[in-house]
This record gives structure tokens, sequence and C-alpha cells, in this order.
């Protein structure tokens, strides 16, 4: 059986952290580092909760890496993960309501049924510079749920 939250680990780096849609729990977790260029929570709170009007301030912030956030509105989604010598690591199925933080690595993508993704990320987008592109790895074939 598949956590609710699950960490995609290779040799000490942190390449994505899954939350499932059956994901459930009272108040508010982050689940990244401070250090993070992009923070990933969960909140679930009462009815009639506040929370306090505040503003962002104004602060540089120098980023290296895009880190980017999917959220799977509709559909499946196959994810294979790399390193960063791009040698296939793991692969997940993501499903409607799942939530994944892609921290580091490389990784692709196969829709398995119709998907609807919802994608966010750092800007401004560097165009050919933002990313390199690689042929995908074979894997083993994946049995889908």
């Amino acid at each position: 059986m598949k956590e609710a939250i699950e960490q995609i680990l290779h040799e000490n780096s942190l390449l994505a952290i899954i939350i499932h849609s059956d994901y459930h729990k009272n108040g508010i977790e982050f689940f990244t580092p401070n250090d993070f260029s992009q923070q990933i929570a969960y909140m679930n709170r009462p009815a009639g909760y506040k929370i306090m009007p505040h503003i962002h301030n104004k602060l540089q912030r120098e980023v290296f890496y895009t880190q980017e956030v999917l959220f799977i509105k509709r559909g499946m989604v196959k994810v294979d993960f790399y390193d960063e010598c791009q040698n296939h690591v793991d692969t997940r199925i993501l499903k409607a309501g799942d939530v994944i933080l892609l921290a580091s690595g490389g990784h692709g993508f196969e829709m398995i049924e119709q998907t609807e993704i919802i994608e966010v990320k750092q800007g401004p987008y560097a165009g050919d510079n933002d990313k390199t592109r690689f042929q995908p790895k074979e894997v083993e074939y994946i049995t889908y749920e």
C-alpha cells in the first residue's frame, strides 16, 4: 500500500515530494526544507478558522534551479524520475487529486488517461535556457491501478 506522502530520493537528493489525494491531517504541515525555493504545505482548518490578513514583503531571493508543483486535476499520469546524469531512477503513477513537487533531477511524463494538470513554478520563464531535454530511458513495464 502506498504512503499518503512520498519522498522520491536518490543518492541523498530529494527528487520529488508527492502528496496523494487521500492524505489527511488536522492543522498545517510543511513538507519542504526552509531553503527550497518552492515551498509546499497542506492545510486543513475548520469552518470559522481565520488567517490574519497579511502582505508578503518584497525580498530578493536567488534561485538556481526551477522547482515546479503539479496539481493533477483529472486523469492519470506516469512520472519517470531521473538523476542529474539522466539515468532513470524511479517511476510513480499520479491520479486526480494528487500533488507533486519536482525538486531536483529530471522528470518525464506519460498521460495514461486524458489528463488535466495545473503547474506552478518560479518565473520568469527563460525559454530554451530553462531546461535540457533528453531521450527517455527504457524502463520496466508498469501496471496501473
